[in-house]
């Protein structure tokens, strides 16, 4: 039974150092995760759970990305939340899945509570990320097609680390992942209109795995068999995976080492045409407003997902493909400002969505999801074509973000809501995470700005 083989690579993982190497890309998972918690904090759906959560805020161990005060299941479920609220956590790409959000939600809400230590916190969370990203593979894009990886696949991820800070052993272990499975929800139709739902699959998620985590430590059983059952997770929401060959690799190849951190700020289906287009202006100093009409060809659910031609919402905005390569090329880039009020009514933006045709790029499609790759075409108002196919995203693992990248997407995500010298300090903390004892207050910095203001 799969679950069990998770569970003996927990008691495994547990019992040695990690390596100098999992241990910094454990931590750039971390700086990532913070880096989209603190902007996704001060905003809906967020802002309308701490009211609707009231009875558990300013009390408990935990801390929410504000710094306030929270039970530690309310911390998991509004933080998972808030770090993917504007789109811009870390992806696991053979999965489809976003690691982050749920995991570190719920490992650093119970490392909290618990008052563990940052090498403790940083063993959890390469534990969640191991076992999840190599179920979520399997599932496969099968599962893509009606479901949210995220919410379902992210409950296993925080399941694992809770589990890993309450140490528990492996029969408990099996039975939190057994007991998780059952709870795995999200389904896509949620995300293909304006909705609040999307983040909460990802909160949900953190709160599920911790819940079942929890609950295993005190002696609840789950169904050992139900990931890789006759009527277990693998049939029922894909078309029944091979388990044998996705753990093959536990304990060798790490998962979190090759883990796609987010350039823009929108749905990651979208980063390929962006950055080719964005490749495009750069290699032939194109003028825009020469630009006639743009063809982009990539994979189907690239389209499915972010097809979107008329984006009246920023919900909607970071899922059109239109939207946001029209934002590219006329400013440059797509972070959270494309998603202001005066940039979603930009006339010339809007203009230029219009000259945009889709396909799908049948190579392209087969490719997908081990390889997220665009074909962008500028046709331009003289005649002239101009082709470039993007194989990759800047972030995936082929064109990772450097360390010097991921410290400047904090400091801009961060400093607007905890001010510079507030970012800087948690950042240095993070950085030096192994060695930290005591996680309680990383947010007292966004707590005490937040109340003066």
């Amino acid at each position: 039974m799969v679950v069990t083989t998770f569970a003996e690579f927990a008691r495994d993982l547990d019992a040695q150092p990690l390596s100098a190497d999992v241990t910094h890309h454990a931590k750039r998972a971390v700086i990532d995760w913070f880096a989209a918690l603190v902007p996704g904090a001060v905003q809906a759906p967020c802002v309308l759970m701490e009211r609707a959560l009231a009875d558990d805020l300013d009390r408990g161990r935990a801390r929410l990305g504000t710094g306030r005060l929270a039970t530690a299941r309310v911390a998991a479920l509004i933080n998972g939340t808030a770090a993917h609220t504007v789109e811009v956590d870390d992806i696991y790409r053979e999965a489809i899945y976003h690691p982050g959000a749920p995991t570190i939600a719920a490992a650093l809400a119970a490392a909290q509570d618990r008052n563990e230590s940052g090498e403790r916190f940083l063993k959890a969370v390469t534990a969640g990320y191991e076992i999840s990203t190599r179920i979520g593979a399997a599932l496969g894009r099968a599962h893509y097609r009606f479901w949210h990886n995220t919410g379902t696949v992210g409950t296993f991820g925080a399941s694992a680390a809770v589990a890993m800070i309450h140490r528990l052993d492996t029969d408990r272990f099996a039975h939190a992942l057994a007991g998780c499975a059952t709870f795995a929800a999200g389904l896509q139709q949620a995300f293909r209109m304006d909705s609040m739902s999307k983040p909460l699959h990802a909160g949900h998620a953190a709160d599920a795995g911790w819940l079942a985590a929890c609950m295993a430590a005190q002696g609840v059983t789950g169904s050992l068999n139900v990931i890789d059952g006759e009527a277990g997770l693998g049939f029922a929401m894909s078309d029944g995976p091979d388990w044998q060959q996705a753990v093959s690799t536990l304990g060798k190849d790490f998962h979190i080492t090759r883990i796609t951190f987010k350039n823009h700020a929108c749905c990651g289906h979208t980063f390929a045409a962006i950055d080719g287009a964005l490749e495009l202006m750069a290699r032939h100093s194109v003028d825009v407003n020469q630009i006639d009409r743009i063809r982009i060809g990539t994979y189907r659910p690239a389209l499915e997902v972010a097809g979107n031609p008329e984006p009246r919402t920023a919900a909607e905005a970071r899922f059109s493909l239109q939207y946001v390569v029209a934002t590219a090329l006329i400013h440059g880039s797509v972070r959270l400002a494309a998603f202001e009020p005066d940039r979603m009514s930009d006339s010339a933006t809007r203009t230029l969505m219009q000259r945009i045709e889709l396909s799908v790029d049948p190579a392209l499609d087969a490719a997908f999801p081990g390889q997220r790759a665009a074909r962008v075409t500028l046709v331009m108002r003289d005649g002239r074509e101009l082709s470039h196919l993007q194989p990759t995203r800047k972030g995936d693992p082929e064109a990772p973000l450097t360390d010097s990248d991921l410290d400047g997407k904090f400091r801009e995500l961060v400093a607007p809501v905890m001010g510079d010298r507030g970012a800087e300090a948690l950042l240095a903390r993070l950085w030096a995470l192994e060695s930290q004892t005591d996680l309680r207050d990383l947010m007292a910095p966004a707590a005490a700005r937040l109340n003066a203001a």
